[in-house]
């Protein structure tokens, strides 16, 4: 083969590879696509100010809204973090800056495990913890559903995030006199914080959408909740509930509903996008 038809079948690879390149991107893409146009022509009419504001009206009457579901949840999210972010940044820790290999490889491979562990088992699991010896499904139920969902996702997140750190700011801050505690604290973690800040946002995406584990949890009601100890709302939970049922105004609210947890996860990451730019080169 000559050296001009060499070039030209080199040539004719590289545009064929890059067309399945092209279209391998497109039927990534694809999918997301059509979520968001299906969501924006099936939910957006109905997301209104009553939407936002209103309670559920009784069944099978048509209006209300989702306010009591969206404020809870906010309600479960944060308390989830409240229990999630702490152990799972501090083990984060320990996995970076004390353990031992063996034992880092343990906490690793269990970590790794939970992480694909499915929702509904965590539900399961605080079902039979918290819900059958109290007797009673509660906003306390779904979070700590929820925070253990968090737990080794942040906990893995913080722990590549604290090995990016040169060791050299840690040399150096010990031969100044710091304490070991302080260096972490003060140095480390601080160098790391936007990493950190990102593992716990990427956790929170995760949970927003969860409905299995609040089924067996939280179980939702149709009011505001007046305490923790009590069954409350979330727009998994509401969606859920709209989508399964034979009334088409509940069904349109569903599918404001999911155009609304949708574009919260989409936002999330969205920050995360933000405070990840150039992080690795800073780092560095």
């Amino acid at each position: 083969m000559s050296g001009s038809a060499n070039h030209q079948f080199r040539k004719a690879k590289s545009l064929i590879a890059s067309l399945l390149c092209s279209v391998a991107a497109l039927l990534v893409i694809a999918p997301l696509g059509l979520i968001f146009f299906y969501l924006l022509r099936s939910g957006l009419s109905s997301l209104n100010v009553a939407f936002f504001t209103n309670l559920p009206r009784p069944v099978g009457e048509p209006g209300g809204g989702m306010a009591n579901a969206i404020v809870g949840s906010g309600e479960l999210l944060a308390l989830a973090s409240l229990i999630g972010v702490p152990v799972g940044v501090l083990g984060g820790v320990y996995l970076a800056e004390y353990g031992t290999a063996r034992v880092n490889a343990l906490l690793r491979f269990v970590a790794d495990v939970l992480n694909g562990v499915p929702s509904i088992i965590w539900g399961v699991v605080v079902y039979g913890l918290i819900v059958l010896p109290f007797k009673s499904f509660s906003a306390y139920a779904g979070s700590l559903a929820l925070g253990f969902m968090m737990i080794p996702l942040i906990m893995r997140t913080t722990e590549e995030v604290l090995l990016l750190v040169p060791g050299g700011y840690r040399e150096a801050a010990l031969a100044l006199g710091i304490s070991r505690w302080k260096t972490i604290v003060h140095i480390v973690m601080k160098t790391a914080s936007k990493g950190i800040v990102t593992g716990v946002l990427l956790a929170l995406a995760r949970i927003a959408g969860e409905t299995a584990p609040l089924l067996f949890t939280a179980f939702g009601n149709r009011f505001w909740n007046r305490s923790l100890a009590e069954p409350i709302a979330a727009l998994p939970l509401q969606i859920f509930t709209y989508a399964i049922s034979p009334y088409d105004d509940w069904h349109r609210q569903a599918w404001a509903g999911a155009l609304l947890l949708v574009a919260m996860i989409f936002l999330i990451n969205l920050l995360v996008r933000f405070l990840t730019r150039g992080r690795a080169a800073r780092v560095a």
